[in-house]
């Protein structure tokens, strides 16, 4: 079994993402392994029936700004957990844009939080954690909040 050197954190800057960066900086640091948080976006198109609203380079480029700064805050929380730890953004659908980048960058692992929904809400929304752990090529861990306080 070779452990991973590399641990892909997808972060939606929601509580479950922290969970799971926390949850991975641990194991990194088990491991002696890096992590690398990421984030991935889709600049929203509307359709009409006569065409299809884009989203602004304005708006594209804000989109771009917030989500830096909100990583640099996530890795800034966890500056001290005596990992290295880098991030990225990438733009395209949430669910692929994870796998290609775990292939990008290496990854051994992807450890990402889960909101656990169930019923019409999981139907509707569809859940990116399932389809990261059905198609990617490296293990997936997924973590609850409650996981967290698990011991290892």
């Amino acid at each position: 079994m070779t452990l991973p050197k590399t641990i892909l954190v997808p972060h939606d800057f929601g509580t479950g993402s922290e969970h799971a960066l926390t949850y991975a900086a641990d194991l990194a640091k088990a491991l002696g392994a890096e992590v690398v948080v990421m984030h991935a976006f889709e600049i929203p198109v509307i359709g009409f029936p006569d065409g299809a609203l884009v989203a602004t380079p304005e708006l594209a480029s804000r989109v771009l700004e917030g989500a830096n700064t909100g990583l640099e805050r996530a890795i800034a929380a966890h500056k001290n957990a005596g990992v290295p730890l880098r991030s990225m953004v990438k733009q395209g659908p949430t669910w692929q844009t994870i796998i290609e980048t775990a292939t990008e960058i290496g990854a051994g692992m992807i450890v990402m939080g889960t909101h656990g929904r169930h019923g019409l809400p999981r139907a509707l929304l569809g859940s990116v954690a399932e389809k990261v752990v059905r198609a990617a090529h490296c293990p997936v861990l997924t973590v609850h909040s409650s996981d967290v306080d698990a011991p290892m």
